[in-house]
């Protein structure tokens, strides 16, 4: 159940961090993060660590997203060829 959450989240949320999706769906992070191991083993998402600096102290994180999704092309004028 807890898979299926942390899944949906990401779907209607796009790209995100452990912690935001902890906070989010009220899940412990610790289940967020055996849910986001168990996704990327079965193919369904892409994740990297991640260290953010908040008030100069390091702070680890995974940070994840779908698998094969890219974001829309930015509206307006493409470069020619």
């Amino acid at each position: 159940m807890p898979t299926n959450l942390v899944l949906q989240h990401l779907k209607k949320h796009g790209q995100l961090l452990d912690t935001d999706i902890s906070t989010a769906t009220k899940l412990p992070i610790e289940q967020v993060r055996l849910s986001i191991a168990e996704l990327s083993g079965l193919g369904e998402i892409s994740q990297c660590s991640v260290t953010k600096f908040r008030d100069g102290k390091p702070v680890a994180g995974i940070q994840c997203r779908i698998s094969g999704y890219y974001p829309p092309a930015a509206p307006g004028r493409k470069p020619s060829k």
